[in-house]
């Protein structure tokens, strides 16, 4: 887990099946001040209602990932796991 800012959303002319009712959003990772930078923005989807400026935990974790989506071929790397408030 790590946490990040949405910093922007992404829309896909074409999508996996997985991706329906998924926003999804462009999260620049932070560092452990929640200022810096931690590395490149990642694509992330969303399926909790959060928006361009907020504070998110976002995670990697595939098994949540597949146990959200109900899907074992999902091609999601990043999910937003929460709102940070």
């Amino acid at each position: 887990m790590q946490t990040g800012k949405v910093i922007g959303t992404a829309t896909a002319t074409a999508r996996h099946s997985s991706f329906d009712g998924c926003k999804l959003l462009v999260v620049q990772p932070l560092a452990a001040d929640g200022q810096s930078p931690d590395g490149d923005p990642q694509l992330t989807i969303d399926r909790i209602g959060a928006g361009i400026g907020d504070a998110v935990v976002i995670t990697s974790d595939g098994a949540y990932v597949r146990k959200l989506l109900n899907c074992d071929n999902t091609p999601v790397r990043w999910s937003v796991m929460g709102v940070i408030d």
